[in-house]
């Protein structure tokens, strides 16, 4: 429970009744000071009491229409018609709406497009920083839709959405993509099961996933280490940048039936190093076995990837490994 919907303390009953300043319920609230003013500005919601020097201060009532607020558009419910909803259910005065002005794009708008609501919701959270929201959208969405969908619908589009409005703004919103990412990464490993106990003699080994040296772009191969957890798939993330002698190592030591490689650029794709992994052998003689090795990601991309494993999405990935150990259908 947040401290502004707790009881108050019966020993203090007038400390409720405090108002508070722009700065104070800001920091409570867990957004910007400007994000208050701007609300006011354009939805009409504003402190009913000024105090001298025309400063700010908000009282319980505002302070119930602002968390009412913020809980609406965390959801994905567009701001105009939150504001409308938090100050119904506040019981405002009809006319408090008269303040609203234009409908232009808030300096904290994401460059979303035709998308889900969630979206929406998770975009807005983003923006104002606000961790719980972002984690518990995060959650929602997953569990409502699955790893796959949930990170081609709702997870990606959000991340370019940050992505173009930190390109467009100067290297501002850096700590906004930050923020996201590290949630995005905490629901998928989240998502994915610890592993169970292996067979003496397993089937098949397991699916080895790792970045390519140099490659620090992690995000996309930890969704689809997520999706196959999902699938109850045998898996061994590796992570980002890891040198080329430690997957040789690995490989050898694992006898994997995949290996994931991911480069999310031309310059950390190297095909020589796909080629010598897809050559190890193990097992007996007369029963020797490689692995397959799948080339996801961007950087792959060319003529010179033609006739390897390639998958365009999360979802392709997913099916082509699935249907090694004979799950068919994955992903949808």
């Amino acid at each position: 429970m947040s401290e502004l919907s707790a009881a108050p303390d019966p020993a203090h009953p007038a400390a409720a009744q405090v108002p508070l300043t722009t700065g104070a319920l800001a920091r409570r609230l867990g957004v910007a000071p400007t994000t208050l003013r701007s609300w006011e500005q354009r939805y009409g919601i504003g402190p009913a009491v000024r105090a001298e020097g025309r400063h700010r201060r908000w009282a319980p009532g505002d302070v119930a229409v602002l968390e009412e607020m913020c809980r609406l558009t965390s959801s994905g419910v567009p701001p105009a018609e939150a504001a409308r909803v938090a100050k119904g259910a506040a019981g405002s005065e009809p006319g408090q709406a008269a303040r609203t002005h234009g409908s232009s794009r808030a300096a904290g708008t994401l460059p979303l497009g035709d998308v889900r609501q969630e979206c929406r919701g998770l975009a807005r959270a983003a923006v104002r920083l606000d961790a719980p929201a972002v984690e518990r959208q995060l959650a929602d969405a997953v569990g409502q839709y699955g790893v796959v969908v949930a990170w081609q619908e709702v997870m990606v589009p959000t991340l370019h959405a940050v992505g173009r409005k930190w390109a467009s703004s100067g290297d501002r919103y850096v700590e906004v993509e930050h923020l996201l990412s590290w949630h995005v990464s905490t629901a998928l490993r989240r998502r994915t099961p610890p592993p169970g106990p292996q067979p003496d003699t397993p089937p098949a080994g397991p699916v080895m996933l790792a970045c390519v040296p140099g490659e620090q772009h992690t995000l996309p191969i930890e969704a689809l280490n997520a999706a196959l957890g999902e699938l109850g798939l045998p898996t061994r993330m590796f992570g980002a940048a890891v040198p080329a002698e430690a997957l040789t190592a690995a490989v050898r030591r694992l006898g994997p039936a995949a290996v994931v490689l991911w480069a999310q650029a031309r310059s950390t794709a190297s095909l020589p190093l796909a080629r010598h992994l897809a050559e190890i052998r193990w097992g007996v003689k007369g029963a020797r076995r490689q692995p397959s090795v799948v080339l996801a990601g961007p950087g792959w991309s060319g003529p010179s990837a033609r006739g390897a494993l390639r998958p365009v999405s999360l979802q392709d990935a997913v099916e082509i490994v699935a249907g090694m150990y004979g799950v068919h259908g994955a992903g949808r």
